[in-house]
């Protein structure tokens, strides 16, 4: 099958023919439909974060079941599938403690699947699957954790959506933060993620919700996923536009959505007294973010982290599909520019570009 490798940081990815094992037991086999163009993937073809090479990346996708390996008794073929990029084992004590995304099997096990092996190679040279899903490919060998049935009229790039930019944003708002009704708001990143933070901070009913990003044509366009405000952080200093916002007091919540040390300390100094910060952007690794210590005591600031929203994905990707199907979060304004896998390394300088909405690949 065709795949898009990542053979060495720094250069594009190489389109070619690869080869997929079967599924095991407790595995699947998806033909990959949709595949989002996420900033994570761009993380380890720059060298922010690191994973064993070759491998394929992709980790935000949804497609249908092809085959199923022994004791697979949640999925049958033709079964249309969000993928989850962690499969959780259901037995490690976050797990069984309702944090399934912070699963112990799945960390353990990182690029490969969850005996420790892989199914792609080319030859004898083994090939690293990014989330144990590698969905930049014609085809991917997933865990049966890894695979959520949804409705077969749902469109592919809203489900590929759910897998990875919806769940993570939306969650970040109404599961890792405690928005409240007409509370104060600032989300720093306007790509996928932070759209999605927007809407999920709309659901709350947040009263103002200030879109933060450097491109004009992005702040324009988080209008219609429920900014109130905007702030370019390229003509201003942000948390002193936010601070003017909001009479000096600050924001109640901030999220960061892009993933840098700046962009961290931004959204914290954004928060007023008893505020919270919400990281969900992944900074490049080994990056520290500068905060006044002293200030989170005295002024009770919380700064907390989110991993794919803090959300459940086996049970809330379904919630996403209800929201989304209710009218309740806009996933069809979020579908950008559609690509064949061939075209996968113009996507991503689409990416860096800033284009608008979320870059997909629909044509493998």
């Amino acid at each position: 099958m065709k795949a898009a490798v990542l053979y060495e940081i720094g250069r594009p990815l190489v389109v070619e023919e690869v080869e997929l094992d079967p599924p095991k037991e407790r595995e699947v086999r998806v033909r990959i439909a949709a595949a989002g163009i996420c900033r994570s993937d761009l993380h380890f073809m720059k060298g922010e974060a690191l994973i064993p090479l070759p491998a394929v990346l992709g980790h935000e996708g949804a497609g249908v079941v092809e085959a199923v390996g022994a004791e697979v008794i949640s999925v049958k073929p033709g079964d249309h599938v969000v993928l989850s990029f962690v499969s959780a084992c259901g037995r490690c004590s976050f797990c069984l403690g309702g944090r399934s995304n912070l699963c112990d099997d799945h960390a353990a096990t990182g690029p490969m699947m969850l005996d420790g092996t892989a199914r792609l190679h080319k030859g004898d040279m083994r090939i690293s699957h990014m989330g144990k899903v590698a969905c930049f490919a014609e085809q991917a060998v997933v865990p049966e954790a890894a695979c959520v049935p949804v409705p077969d009229d749902l469109g592919w790039p809203q489900a590929a959506f759910i897998g990875c930019c919806t769940t993570t944003g939306v969650g970040a708002a109404i599961f890792a933060a405690d928005v409240r009704p007409g509370s104060s708001v600032a989300v720093f990143g306007c790509g996928g993620v932070g759209l999605n933070v927007l809407q999920g901070a709309a659901l709350k009913s947040a009263g103002m919700i200030i879109a933060v990003d450097l491109d004009e044509g992005r702040l324009g366009f988080s209008r219609k996923f429920g900014a109130t405000h905007f702030v370019n952080a390229g003509s201003e200093e942000p948390v002193a536009a936010i601070q003017a916002l909001t009479g000096g007091r600050g924001v109640d919540n901030a999220f960061e959505a892009f993933g840098s040390a700046e962009t961290i300390r931004q959204a914290y100094q954004a928060v007023r007294k008893g505020g919270t910060v919400v990281v969900a952007g992944l900074a490049p690794v080994g990056e520290a973010a500068a905060i006044d210590a002293m200030e989170l005591v005295r002024q009770e600031k919380v700064l907390k982290g989110t991993y794919y929203g803090s959300a459940r994905p086996a049970v809330d990707m379904l919630t996403m599909v209800d929201l989304y199907r209710s009218g309740k979060i806009d996933l069809d304004s979020l579908v950008g520019k559609q690509y064949s896998l061939a075209q996968i390394n113009d996507a991503y300088s689409d990416l860096e570009a800033a284009s608008l909405g979320r870059g997909v690949i629909t044509r493998f």
